[in-house]
């Protein structure tokens, strides 16, 4: 994985507002923010992707986000938030180092905005898939 500007963030090389830091996971306040508090939870762990991560600093996040998730709402008054991570250019993501967003989302409308177009579903087909991705896991 090349090195990233999440890696130099989190040497302390490029400032940051920092918000929580433990053995395996680090957060900040997103300089392009989508709302006030908008705040990126990174693992130290280098991986490009979550299906890259490993085991432990996945749950290491996991532990994390429910915590973060209510310190950022209790800070800025938001009653609700989006998480947000993606995996891939295809899938928007800009910067190659897992990283997950808590995005508060206020009455006025600032937050994150989303289209949803949902497919229809084939059952038979839906087996077959639910059937093949439990044989991977």
């Amino acid at each position: 994985m090349s090195d990233t500007i999440f890696s130099k963030i989190i040497r302390g090389e490029i400032p940051c507002h920092k918000v929580y830091e433990d053995k395996h996971v680090f957060a900040f306040l997103d300089i392009g923010p989508l709302s006030r508090g908008h705040t990126l939870v990174i693992p130290k762990e280098a991986a490009a992707t979550l299906d890259q991560l490993s085991d432990e600093s996945a749950a290491a996040i996991g532990r994390v986000l429910p915590r973060l998730s209510r310190a950022v709402l209790k800070a800025t008054g938001a009653t609700a938030f989006n998480i947000l991570q993606n995996n891939g250019a295809a899938a928007h993501q800009a910067v190659f180092h897992v990283h997950f967003h808590i995005i508060p989302k206020f009455e006025n409308g600032t937050g994150l905005g989303i289209r949803w177009e949902s497919q229809k579903f084939d059952h038979g087909a839906g087996a077959a898939l639910a059937t093949e991705i439990a044989a991977s896991v």
